[in-house]
């Protein structure tokens, strides 16, 4: 008996011990990067937008993946491609949608049979072969042309949910997987899975970047945006933005540290000349992945004063130090205006509000103003924030909710920042974009009143915070 308890002891310690060491190990090199404010050109806000009309149907309007598939046609020297959703999984969705990962698939197929010498990279995640256990039609036929396909390694990254991770390192990571013979429903859509992609799943960790990186003509050019070329996703509302300048090459970097975590050998890449900060500079970009997004959002936040306003549209927001500083600057005068999805819809799965109605009880309770997306089966899935002064204004966009999951250095995330005076023509286009959908003009019904989603249960509440702090939820 004594045996067996010190077994299970050295057990628990050997557990405990994986857990914390996976949960902050160092992270790898290149990671959590903040480039300099630098000089900005040809700064473009993309838009996508679902609306509900005036005898209750659904209209859109969506500029994201045109611009992605006109960027790549036009490529001559190089295309870096990092999305986190790739493939045509519509849950229990039986609704059309935009092909979008066929699209994508198809201009990445062109472009290397047009020019066979041009790299072609495409980092994704490994969730679009549900962790191996499916095989991917898209990322196979790419592969096959001679397009560099990088599937993140996960398990470099550090753990989000160490009370099953800590576990799932010891008895599970070394079963590999297999995409021949599962046996368990796919949870996104078609086909049987392995119980070891379940296992994998409950890690809850992604590579959740959506980035785009080409030349166009004498210059180059980034996108970053909150859209995945994932079909299911077709119709939610998005934001994206294309830039040029020198900050592209720190995007560029921040891509290619992804490619050196995973250990692929690169063909040989054209060189981006990289830049210094200009303070007068009309525009100045900094980019922006995992931790550094976090520090930027409370920068911005923290330096918000009574006079200026504070305009935030999320598909999640949860993380406990932003919730906080969102109290704050409203407590000393700042506007501050929350635009949430509901989290009630996800691909044919109705889901229970948290965490967003939640946090909007707190906020709401505070006085602040919070709105709800009036989604319609689709979702709110932008991820800005625009603080508003009288000379100047930043805004933040990218790929990261507001989480702890996404910021805090546990999965992969990539934004920017720019800084601009409030008239400069992308502040005027993120400051409209925002008020589109809070105001519904042009009779666009974008959102509801606070009321229509309300939630104010308490255990509800204290159900969010232990998601949160623990990892066991999807946001």
């Amino acid at each position: 008996m004594m045996r067996l308890k010190l077994a299970l002891l050295m057990l628990l310690a050997l557990i405990a011990c994986t857990a914390l060491w996976h949960r902050y190990k160092p992270l790898p090199d290149g990671l959590a990067h903040e480039s300099p404010l630098l000089p900005a050109q040809g700064l473009t806000l993309l838009v996508d937008d679902t609306w509900e009309t005036a005898d209750g149907k659904r209209a859109m309007r969506q500029r994201i993946f045109d611009e992605t598939l006109r960027l790549i046609g036009q490529a001559r020297q190089l295309v870096v491609v990092d999305m986190f959703l790739f493939n045509a999984f519509q849950g229990t969705d039986d609704a059309s949608y935009r092909p979008l990962s066929a699209q994508l698939t198809q201009a990445l197929l062109d472009k290397k049979q047009q020019q066979p010498d041009l790299p072609v990279i495409l980092i994704s995640d490994p969730i679009n072969t549900l962790y191996g256990g499916l095989h991917s039609e898209h990322l196979e036929r790419l592969e096959d042309a001679g397009v560099v396909v990088i599937t993140t390694p996960l398990t470099r990254l550090r753990d989000s949910n160490p009370s099953w991770s800590g576990i799932w390192r010891i008895c599970c990571q070394w079963l590999g997987n297999s995409n021949e013979g599962g046996w368990l429903p796919n949870p996104m859509g078609p086909g049987k899975v392995t119980l070891r992609s379940y296992l994998t799943l409950l890690n809850f960790k992604a590579n959740h970047r959506k980035t785009l990186v080409v030349d166009e003509g004498d210059r180059w050019t980034a996108l970053v945006t909150t859209a995945n070329p994932h079909d299911a996703s077709s119709a939610h509302s998005n934001l994206g933005l294309t830039f040029q300048g020198p900050a592209v090459a720190d995007m560029l970097e921040s891509e290619l540290a992804v490619a050196r975590m995973a250990g692929v050998s690169l063909p040989d890449l054209p060189t981006l000349s990289t830049g210094t900060p200009a303070d007068t500079a009309p525009a100045q970009l900094q980019v922006l992945t995992e931790g550094a997004i976090r520090n930027a959002l409370l920068a911005a936040v923290e330096r918000s004063r009574s006079g200026e306003a504070l305009d935030i549209s999320v598909f999640y927001l949860s993380h406990r130090p932003l919730v906080k500083a969102l109290l704050a600057a409203h407590e000393r005068g700042v506007t501050v205006r929350v635009l949430l999805d509901p989290n009630k819809d996800a691909f044919g799965r109705q889901k229970n509000g948290i965490p967003n109605r939640q946090v909007g009880a707190e906020l709401r309770t505070a006085g602040i103003e919070v709105r709800w997306c009036n989604t319609q089966g689709e979702q709110c899935h932008t991820k800005m924030l625009l603080r508003r002064g009288a000379e100047r204004s930043e805004v933040i966009i990218g790929s990261a909710n507001f989480t702890r999951r996404n910021l805090d250095n546990l999965n992969l995330e990539s934004s920017v920042r720019v800084l601009a005076k409030t008239d400069h023509a992308l502040m005027v286009d993120a400051r409209s974009a925002f008020a589109r959908r809070w105001d519904n003009r042009d009779g666009e019904k974008h959102s509801t009143d606070y009321g229509v989603y309300a939630d104010e249960a308490t255990w509800k509440y204290w159900v969010y915070r232990v998601m949160e702090f623990t990892g066991w939820s999807s946001f």
